[in-house]
């Protein structure tokens, strides 16, 4: 019972009585007796407000210790963006330095990032950049939707795309575009400037580190590079924008002219238009002639088969099929596609319809989406 009665007494008090009780038992206490003069009941007073002044002062620098250690988690997980329990179990080990502390954070996640690199990364963006008759588009893939809109993510995203317009076309690839892999690009510098990733580094590099930040699998999967020559323009529309440069869906393609441009920002409307038409409409072909031999025999196949069963003439099923494999060119062949925004007009009716600008020439088209 006296135990719960302390209790409720302040903690400086009832230290202060633990002690004096201490003291009582080995003969040499200080509270005054019967006899006890008063000068000693004042030194008695005097000790006890030096002794609650001692433990209020302990008690503030611990409070104050405290407030610096949250002050640096909350520093270093501003820098780093790691999980808070790292942060804290590096601070931790490095004697609350913060400096060796993210030094420590950057080396472990190294180590977490090569152990997840064998996770599926299914989410990501597309991220594009441009200069003039040149656009480069890049995947970066994560594991969550949620990492994908990350500000770090998005950062490097474009960082990759800004770097994979220096890349050289040295394959036998079609004129004009260039597909390439992660290998690529892993082994060049990139320079970044990042409140929470800085530096010089190799592209490989950047990517271990900020999938160490981000806790997940990330990784670079594929690029493309387009190119137009001096007389046209590489145009690209980007669906699903989180920000500007960086989409889900990118169409890309380029127009040229048979003289030098005159009208180049009509030029550049009309390919942004079209860069969303193949977005929406999905082409797989530039042209009739582009489809493969394989393509076009398989699916004279199909549709023979499906004439056949409705058992009308030779004659018949040859025209029924003519008939069914243009409207099979209408939905997988650019030029032959309807307009989008006008579904009276095919694209090819657009390019000769088209007052604003001279007679140009769909050199190339191309539709990406992440996986």
């Amino acid at each position: 019972m006296a135990f719960f009665k302390n209790a409720k007494q302040p903690l400086g008090i009832f230290l202060y009585n633990i002690r004096l009780s201490t003291c009582s038992r080995h003969g040499y206490s200080t509270w005054a007796t019967k006899g006890t003069s008063f000068a000693q009941s004042t030194d008695t007073k005097a000790s006890k407000t030096a002794y609650l002044y001692w433990v209020s002062r302990r008690f503030n620098s611990q409070a104050a210790s405290s407030a610096e250690q949250m002050s640096l988690i909350k520093q270093l997980r501003e820098r780093t963006s790691a999980p808070i329990k790292d942060v804290k179990a590096s601070l931790v080990d490095c004697n609350w330095d913060i400096e060796a502390a993210q030094k420590e954070l950057r080396k472990r996640g190294k180590v977490l990032a090569m152990k997840k690199s064998s996770r599926t990364a299914t989410e990501g963006l597309l991220a594009l950049a441009q200069n003039e008759g040149k656009a480069a588009v890049i995947e970066l893939n994560c594991e969550t939707d949620f990492v994908a809109r990350n500000e770090i993510f998005e950062y490097l995203a474009l960082a990759l795309a800004k770097k994979a317009l220096f890349v050289q076309n040295s394959s036998q690839q079609i004129p004009g575009v260039f597909s390439f892999g992660p290998e690529c690009l892993e082994d060049l510098k990139l320079n970044l400037d990042n409140p929470k990733i800085s530096g010089e580094t190799t592209i490989q590099n950047a990517v271990t580190e900020v999938a160490a930040m981000m806790g997940e699998n990330i990784k670079l999967r594929r690029g493309v590079v387009m190119s137009t020559s001096s007389h046209g323009v590489v145009s690209a529309y980007l669906h699903r924008c989180p920000r500007p440069g960086l989409g889900r869906i990118a169409g890309i393609l380029s127009l040229e002219v048979e003289n030098e441009i005159s009208q180049l920002d009509a030029l550049q409307k009309v390919g942004s238009e079209l860069a969303m038409h193949i977005v929406a409409a999905k082409p797989l072909f530039l042209t009739k002639e582009g489809v493969t031999s394989d393509v076009l025999n398989n699916e004279r196949e199909i549709l023979k088969s499906q004439a056949i069963s409705t058992g009308k003439s030779l004659m018949a099923i040859e025209k029924m099929v003519d008939g069914r494999l243009r409207k099979y060119f209408e939905e997988v062949v650019f030029m032959e596609q309807k307009y989008f925004l006008n579904d009276s007009l095919s694209i090819k009716g657009l390019k000769r319809g088209y007052q604003k600008v001279e007679t140009f020439k769909v050199s190339l088209a191309l539709k990406l989406c992440t996986q």
